[in-house]
């Protein structure tokens, strides 16, 4: 980006998505949240429209509200060298954050004269924490407006959002597990464990397919984390995925 310089920040405004009605979520060996209780790998292909008016159907049952979004967009690092694209980094990245959506404006900072920004791995919907590692991921078109704001002097990325977050999914209510404990990751796994069992219980689903539909639905929060020494980790699926 011309003028771009360290110090400043870039701003990215989401205007508008065009997906092509398909995708795929995966449970990858090795990868995702739990891991060591998921081994094997699993794939669930995606069908949906892509004028996005309807849910996308999760068989043999569940339905998923679309949200796209662009789940890796940053700038250069000012480190030399080559830098994996798995974990997020101050100048952003695989962010994940489901609120880059329409509408959002998302800043970056600057480390690099130009910038350089790149965007990819868009999603038609996730669940804050992306469990499983991986979303609803599928190809297409994002429409973007970029801005400079010169001496920002950000540390980290920031984001606006147009409007609620929450309200494509939340009209029915929420299922919410927690887990509890000293160790927030560990308490984190502990309520999405809790809630793969309640909705194989319910459901007879499968846990992989649990374990994936998560991913693209449900959201891990953090509840509590100044009565020392535990914390509390929610994990809240909506009841309209299984309406």
């Amino acid at each position: 980006m011309e003028g771009a310089e360290p110090g400043d920040a870039v701003a990215v405004t989401f205007c508008a998505f065009h997906p092509l009605g398909w995708g795929w979520t995966a449970n990858i060996p090795g990868f995702g949240l739990l891991a060591e209780d998921f081994p094997d790998p699993a794939l669930h292909i995606w069908d949906y429209g892509a004028s996005l008016s309807k849910p996308a159907a999760f068989a043999p049952m569940g339905q998923v509200a679309l949200k796209p979004f662009v789940g890796t967009i940053g700038l250069a690092l000012a480190e030399p060298g080559l830098h994996s694209v798995v974990p997020p980094r101050r100048v952003g990245g695989n962010l994940d954050i489901r609120d880059n959506c329409t509408g959002t404006t998302l800043y970056l900072p600057v480390e690099v004269k130009g910038g350089l920004l790149s965007l990819g791995d868009t999603h038609a919907a996730q669940g804050d924490g992306e469990i499983c590692g991986t979303a609803i991921e599928s190809p297409m078109e994002v429409e973007i407006k970029v801005e400079l704001i010169k001496n920002a002097g950000f540390a980290f990325p920031r984001l606006e959002t147009a409007g609620p977050v929450t309200n494509h999914i939340d009209g029915q209510g929420y299922r919410i597990t927690t887990g509890i404990g000293d160790d927030l990751m560990l308490a984190a796994r502990d309520a999405v464990s809790a809630m793969i069992d309640w909705i194989c219980a319910t459901t007879q689903m499968s846990a992989v397919n649990a374990y994936m539909l998560c991913s693209v639905a449900g959201d891990l929060r953090i509840s509590e984390i100044v009565d020392a020494p535990n914390w509390v980790v929610s994990f809240y699926f909506p009841k309209s995925v299984l309406a």
